[in-house]
């Protein structure tokens, strides 16, 4: 039976309140009471912890909270990993997960096209100072992969669906190659929750951003890691776990917030998707250069189907090259200002459309060179579409500021 990251979901939720509550109670405590002084020494040592048969042994807010713990369980849940943390953001997430599994002289194999703090982290900050080198190749291509791994290799990473061009990621090739070559692999599925389970697919470790869709309301800030009970458990150990010691921890009134959300994600990402693709099919046929996975001529289209999880669609991401980078801001602008169609701003999964110029935003950390090579072109507009208001109104809006800035011309128009 294929695996069903909803059923999972909603299998996992069994808490109640403090008094009987439907929703769980916020546990707002630094430091937690063992009933016998014995009990101390065994949480440290790493001998009992929060999913102890005998009830669970909690220590400090800094390590594990009951709240968070739960939410974790969620997330565990929602892609088919044996355990789950979150953490205060989707980079804390990101970097704790690499810090832990690589040392100096270690090496990581990324895909060239990936979120811009990503490629700061990997490109800057590793090497210079953690002296761990990076290889950037394009993650599309196992081949590139495979030729880049050497015996230094400790991981490859890769997003399911790439930030900001919409590439996607071939993760059993990915799997089989790191795996052969003794590496774990980990793969960020920020921009594809529900869509596709990467830990079905072979991937080790699985990363979201719930800054994102799953927050969905650009009002928290938050990361998961989703993978083995004993990696999870390496994070958080006293002595050398790199979320322990590092310490980005998530509030747990944060973590009540985010669990209330889980059981109407599906919901909103298939609405994200539906409008998504109706957007990209209609600029399509007014001949305007679009991209979008669920194109039949998007080059990751197949992929991407042969990966995914039915009834959550292609994802509620899609790109418009205005050209130039003048012709995108003239566009932005008008949509914002003229037509109130969204927001000129970063992030994504928001329940209003947020759009930026990706080169000039996000991308920014790359280089001129780096972006032509990861396929950033200047004038490319990243649109992640909300879900409200009437669609045909929405796409009048749209159309029209295309039309105010000269993009969209002619008898087609």
């Amino acid at each position: 039976m294929p695996f069903d990251p909803i059923q999972s979901l909603a299998d996992a939720r069994h808490e109640f309140g403090e008094h009987g509550g439907v929703n769980m109670s916020i546990e707002q405590s630094t430091t937690f009471t063992v009933m016998h002084a014995t009990t101390m020494p065994d949480i440290f040592g790493g001998v009992v912890g929060p999913d102890d048969e005998r009830g669970g042994c909690y220590l400090y807010g800094r390590h594990f909270n009951p709240t968070v713990y739960t939410l974790g369980r969620y997330l565990a849940a929602l892609e088919g990993t044996e355990a789950a943390y979150c953490t205060a953001s989707g980079m804390s997430a990101i970097a704790g997960a690499v810090i832990q599994l690589c040392k100096p002289g270690d090496e990581i194999i990324s895909a060239r096209t990936i979120y811009g703090g990503t490629h700061a982290l990997f490109e800057n900050f590793l090497p210079d100072r953690l002296g761990v080198k990076v290889h950037f190749v394009d993650a599309a291509d196992a081949d590139q992969v495979r030729d880049a791994m050497t015996e230094k290799t400790r991981l490859v990473y890769a997003e399911t669906v790439a930030n900001p061009t919409l590439d996607v990621a071939d993760i059993p090739a990915l799997a089989e190659v790191a795996h052969a070559g003794g590496a774990q692999l980990i793969i960020d599925n920020t921009f594809s929750p529900l869509i596709v389970s990467p830990a079905q697919l072979g991937a080790d470790i699985v990363i979201h951003s719930m800054t994102k869709f799953i927050g969905g309301c650009s009002d928290i800030i938050a990361g998961a890691i989703c993978a083995s009970k004993d990696f999870i458990t390496s994070l958080m150990d006293p002595h050398t776990g790199a979320l322990m010691l590092l310490g980005p921890t998530m509030h747990p009134a944060v973590a009540f917030d985010l669990a209330l959300r889980m059981p109407h994600l599906g919901l909103r990402v298939a609405e994200h998707s539906r409008r998504a693709m109706l957007f990209a099919t209609r600029l399509k046929e007014l001949g305007l250069p679009v991209v979008y996975p669920g194109l039949s001529d998007h080059p990751g289209h197949e992929r991407l189907k042969s990966m995914m999880n039915e009834g959550f669609g292609f994802g509620g991401l899609f790109g418009l090259d205005a050209g130039t980078r003048e012709n995108a801001f003239a566009l932005l602008d008008t949509l914002q200002n003229k037509y109130k169609f969204g927001y000129d701003a970063v992030s994504l999964g928001y329940f209003e459309t947020l759009m930026s110029c990706s080169g000039a935003s996000t991308s920014s950390e790359l280089s001129e060179e780096e972006q032509r090579a990861a396929g950033i072109l200047p004038g490319y507009i990243r649109f992640s579409i909300g879900y409200t208001g009437d669609v045909e109104r929405r796409w009048d809006e749209f159309k029209s500021a295309l039309k105010d800035v000269g993009i969209l011309t002619g008898t087609t128009a």
